[in-house]
């Protein structure tokens, strides 16, 4: 198998890629020590049963001088469709190593959930029942950063996107047959949208579980949270490596103002007590303490569960079901158990209300909701009624 280490070498078989339909894509990748994910391969396939010519891994730590451009090219042009499993991770690494996210672009995942593969199905699990072979998952927790990789890490690496290419034929020619490749469509226009890669220090302290929604405490958590995200950002390592969620809201709750006071600190990490973090941390704490009100963060109001109409919810998950199961589509993948209940309290912006989700789902929701039908068993199948 051919390994790519220089620049000319990547350009080269991005000229041949370009060539083709489509070309698969994969990466192997580190991120347990790091903010960022550290990419170490990544492998791409086109059609084909030439071992040497058609499937090639990249090494960007072996060819430590190579420019990733010529595969950025590729992932641009838009006559070439860009195939991933699960794409999410991947396409995180590549907007940020390149600032782009390849187009078009295909994930089976989300095409096998619309064929009725079930929800969030595995690569190992597809290859089985598409491409009739397996994969050798020995490999698949090794340290991919270590050099040499042995030949075990190649071909496992490898097999990630030559049984992809068998996969995605048989989606693409199966969503062609069902008129689903718009459905797919709008769910990569989603992977597509750069907002999905980008986390903005100031909202960070959305994503921290807090349990009371006072203002003036929310003010320290998003200080915190804030300092928290850009220092993990700017030195490339974990959040969890500067302080924990734990430890976060222990120091909005204490509120520190000196070294002396995050020595007494339950949940802080050693190094976290001294220098640019402790020196960040009383500086976050000073400007949540001094933020004033009319800037202090506004947590959404809490769902009131008694505003659920539960009857109506049940109906609604009774219904989706049945459509999942008419469609042959991922229930998941229509509408989740909190966006039912949102429907049930009259919320009507919600995804499953719109696109081909409203066209499956939606629209008979809505009908259910505004008492125009009713649903009715009949032996095995739920059925709609008119009323």
């Amino acid at each position: 198998m051919k390994t790519i280490t220089t620049t000319e070498e990547l350009a080269a078989y991005c000229a041949h890629a370009a060539k083709f339909d489509y070309v698969t894509v994969d990466t192997e990748f580190l991120r347990e020590r790091t903010y960022y994910a550290k990419l170490c391969l990544i492998q791409l396939a086109v059609a084909g049963d030439d071992i040497e010519q058609d499937a090639v891994l990249v090494d960007p730590i072996a060819g430590k001088d190579m420019s990733l451009e010529p595969l950025f090219d590729l992932f641009r042009d838009e006559a070439v469709v860009k195939v991933f499993h699960a794409a999410r991770q991947d396409l995180e690494i590549f907007y940020v190593e390149g600032n782009v996210i390849p187009a078009p672009l295909f994930d089976t995942q989300v095409a096998a959930m619309v064929c009725n593969f079930g929800e969030q199905v595995g690569y190992e699990t597809l290859v089985r029942k598409i491409a009739k072979s397996s994969v050798d998952k020995s490999s698949r927790f090794t340290d991919w950063s270590r050099r040499p990789l042995s030949d075990a890490q190649k071909n496992y690496a490898l097999a990630d996107v030559t049984h992809l290419r068998e996969i995605y034929e048989y989606l693409s020619k199966r969503l062609d047959r069902t008129n689903r490749k718009p459905w797919v469509e709008e769910e990569m226009a989603i992977l597509r949208a750069p907002d999905t890669y980008v986390i903005e220090p100031s909202q960070a302290w959305k994503r921290v579980k807090v349990r009371t929604n006072a203002p003036k405490f929310l003010a320290l958590v998003r200080e915190l949270a804030q300092f928290r995200e850009n220092y993990a950002q700017t030195k490339n390592v974990p959040r969890s490596r500067v302080f924990k969620d734990d430890a976060l809201l222990e120091l909005a709750s204490t509120k520190p103002k000196s070294a002396n006071d995050l020595g007494k600190s339950r949940l802080l990490l050693r190094e976290a007590r001294k220098g640019d973090i402790a020196e960040g941390i009383l500086a976050a704490v000073d400007a949540g303490l001094n933020c004033p009100p009319d800037e202090m963060p506004k947590a959404p109001a809490p769902r009131d569960k008694s505003a659920i109409n539960a009857a109506l919810a049940d109906l609604l998950r009774v219904l989706l079901k049945a459509k999942a199961e008419e469609a042959g589509v991922a229930q998941k993948l229509i509408a989740t158990a909190s966006d039912l209940d949102a429907i049930a309290m009259g919320d009507r912006d919600g995804l499953a209300l719109s696109g081909w989700r409203g066209k499956v789902f939606g629209d008979d929701a809505m009908r259910l909701c505004r008492g125009e039908v009713a649903l009715t068993a009949d032996q095995s199948t739920v059925k709609i009624i008119e009323l």
